[in-house]
Formats: C-alpha cells, sequence, structure tokens
C-alpha cells in the first residue's frame, strides 16, 4: 500500500480540460448577466442571424428596436438554457476537479467555498448591497432628517402604522389559531386528508389571485341596484341593506374584511404544519396523562401545545413576517384608500407614483427594522430544534 491519494495520481487529459471548463462557464455566466443587462444585445444577435440568412431588412428593423420580437425572446431563453444552466454546471464541474487536484489539506479547506462562494457573492449583491443603498437613499435623497421626519411624525401616517400592527396581531393570531385549532380537531377525523385538502387549497391562490376573487364577493352597489357582490347578495336575501364592506372609510371594519383574506390563505400553512407537530407528539405521553385523568383539554393545553411549541414559534414568525410585508392585498382590493393603508403599500406610492426614492427608503428600512428581530428569534429557534421541538 503506497497511500497514494487521487491528487497523486498523473495528470490525464481530464485534468487539462476541466480548468479550461470552468474558464469557459465563467466567461458564460458573464455573457449571460451582459444580455440581462444590456438591452440590445438579444437584438443585436438575432440580428446577426437574419444577417447569415440573407435577411438584411429584418435585421435593420431588429437593431431599430421593432422587428419580430418572438425572435429577440427566443434568443433570449436560449441564451438562459445554454449559459444560465449549462454554464453554471460547467463553472463548478471545472472547479471541482481543479479542487481534488490539490493536497488533501488544502482540499479540505477549498471545497466548501468553491460551492457555497458563488451563492454568498450573489447574496451579497442581491441582498446585502440593495439594503446598503436603500440605508444610503433614505439618509442622501433630499433631506435625510425630514424624510424619516416625514416617516415617523407625518399624522396621515399614524393610521397606516396602526392598521399594520391590526393586521400583525388580527393576522397572526387568527391564521395560527385557526391552523392549531383545525390541525388538533382533524387529527382525530376519519377522512383527514380530504377535509385538509379542502383547508389548504386556498394557500395554492397568489395573494392577486385571492385579492380579485374576495373584491367580487366584498362589491357593493347602490340598494336601489342590482347586488352582484356575493355578500352583499346574500345579506340583501335575508332581507339586510347593502353594505360597503370595503368601499367606504365610515365602515370601520373594512381593514378586518382585508385581514380576513389573509386568514384564509394562511391557515392552511399553519394547519399543515402545525398537524405534522401534533402527530409527533409521544402517544406514551398522551396515554398516561389519560390514566392519570386528564381531560382532553388539559391534554390539548399541557401537553400538546408545550410540546409543540418550537413548531409554533416557527409558523408565527413566519406568518408575522408576510403579515408585516402585506402589500397585494390592500393595493388590489383597496390601493390604501377608506383608511386601509399599510407601510409596503405606502411605499409603493412613494416610489412609483410620487416618485419620492427617499420616503420609499425610509418606509423600507422601517419595515426592515421591523422584520430583523423576527427572523432572528426564528433562526434562534431553528438553531434550537425549531419544527422538530
Amino acid at each position: 500500500m503506497t497511500g497514494s491519494t487521487e491528487s497523486d495520481e498523473p495528470l490525464g487529459w481530464r485534468s487539462f480540460l476541466m480548468p479550461v471548463g470552468a474558464i469557459l462557464g465563467l466567461a458564460g455566466l458573464i455573457i449571460g448577466v451582459w444580455f440581462l443587462v444590456d438591452r440590445q444585445a438579444a437584438p443585436n444577435l438575432a440580428a446577426v442571424f437574419f444577417d447569415v440568412l440573407g435577411n438584411p431588412g429584418e435585421a435593420t428593423a431588429l437593431r431599430a428596436g421593432s422587428g419580430n420580437q418572438v425572435v429577440v425572446k427566443a434568443v433570449l431563453v436560449v441564451i438562459a438554457l445554454v449559459v444560465g444552466v449549462g454554464g453554471v454546471w460547467l463553472f463548478y464541474a471545472g472547479l471541482n476537479a481543479v479542487t481534488m487536484r490539490l493536497p488533501a489539506r488544502w482540499r479540505g479547506r477549498l471545497l466548501p467555498l468553491v460551492f457555497v462562494g458563488p451563492a454568498l457573492a450573489l447574496l451579497t449583491i442581491y441582498l446585502v448591497w440593495p439594503l446598503v443603498a436603500t440605508v444610503t437613499k433614505s439618509l442622501t435623497d433630499g433631506d435625510g432628517v425630514a424624510n424619516y421626519r416625514w416617516a415617523l411624525t407625518d399624522p396621515g401616517n399614524q393610521s397606516m402604522y396602526f392598521n399594520n400592527v391590526l393586521w400583525l396581531v388580527v393576522g397572526v393570531a387568527g391564521s395560527v389559531g385557526l391552523g392549531l385549532l383545525i390541525a388538533a380537531l382533524m387529527d382525530r377525523v376519519k377522512y383527514e386528508s380530504l377535509a385538509k385538502t379542502f383547508i389548504f387549497l386556498p394557500l395554492a391562490i397568489s395573494l392577486v389571485g385571492a385579492s380579485v376573487i374576495w373584491r367580487f364577493v366584498y362589491t357593493w352597489r347602490p340598494p336601489s341596484q342590482p347586488q352582484y357582490g356575493l355578500l352583499n347578495a346574500a345579506w340583501q336575501a335575508f332581507g339586510g341593506t347593502p353594505v360597503p364592506w370595503i368601499q367606504t372609510a365610515d365602515f370601520h371594519l373594512n381593514t378586518f374584511a382585508l385581514i380576513f383574506i389573509l386568514i384564509w390563505l394562511q391557515t392552511g400553512f399553519a394547519m399543515v404544519v402545525l398537524s405534522a407537530a401534533i402527530k409527533g407528539v409521544p402517544a406514551e405521553l398522551t396515554e398516561a396523562a389519560k390514566l392519570d385523568g386528564a381531560t382532553e383539554r388539559q391534554l390539548f393545553v399541557r401537553i400538546t401545545v408545550p410540546m409543540i411549541k418550537g413548531s409554533l414559534i416557527t409558523v408565527t414568525i413566519t406568518t408575522a413576517i408576510v403579515v408585516l410585508k402585506v402589500f397585494d392585498i390592500v393595493y388590489v382590493m383597496t390601493g390604501g384608500r377608506y383608511d386601509t393603508d399599510v407601510v409596503a403599500n405606502q411605499m409603493f406610492i412613494q416610489a412609483f407614483q410620487a416618485f419620492d426614492q427617499g420616503r420609499a427608503s425610509v418606509l423600507a428600512v422601517i419595515l426592515f427594522v421591523a422584520v430583523l428581530p423576527l427572523m432572528l428569534i426564528n433562526l434562534r429557534n431553528i438553531q434550537r430544534g425549531g419544527l422538530a421541538a
């Protein structure tokens, strides 16, 4: 036995080709990014193909920004598949081959960096850098102090913050509480899977899609006109007067009507996770408690809930983060009118309607500061056991 390793073997032709492949893969990724940044790159490449095929008229049209845009999209798809998939594979395969030829002590140190390093670089580019840029813009766009003063003291923003708190309290409590209740009840239903399917189905709908559905449900028209909103049609059928559920600030339950949509969507998520946690509670523990005379309520409160505490915390914090960033429902249903505005919707208004990047950046920073503690708590909970607890 010579104790030789793979790094001691003679270098073959593959040892020379794989580093070249890594370089080619990296070059392909750079070219792919360039095509995404330069909007004229794909039309120009498509124009080259038409020149080769003898169609200079179409090539000229593409270079001028017109022409057959289907061809341009096809070029982008091909580049995405070839460069995006093939380039990434070639890049990692080449780096892996080079790393495996190094001595064992260097291989163990560098191999994790080869695979994790690019991901960390992308996270830095797409997450860390935008965060730094947003904080910088909030302080430098116009009068930075005035931006924060407006966000924190303007009377018009007070109802916005109150609505966010209302969403946080009612939305999270409703989603998690109802999900926990349904998970506990469904645990003993004969057709458990079928019953859970109906509760989980709304989660498959996007927030925008759900908002469009419920906008028709909440639609209000004057009493003299036919009601095509499902809720008002049913209400009127029982002799009630049509109610403007979300169309007026005088109806103080309009924010609750929007929160109900989120509860309808998120309850399925909470139910699925908490149901799995409940099934993980040892049967011996519950049987022993029953022998000691514990009631069903005592079993649930004193045994089941403490045993699934980790899952309960994870679901609660995940739902809270979703609620703090809520935008789609408010934007589609009311656009923030009728005292239903929230921070994320106001951030959109300041950025894309008022074109005030400073104020929009301040609101983004406020949302980040609100979400950050929840993320840290969630990470600590996962480290302690998280969903397994």
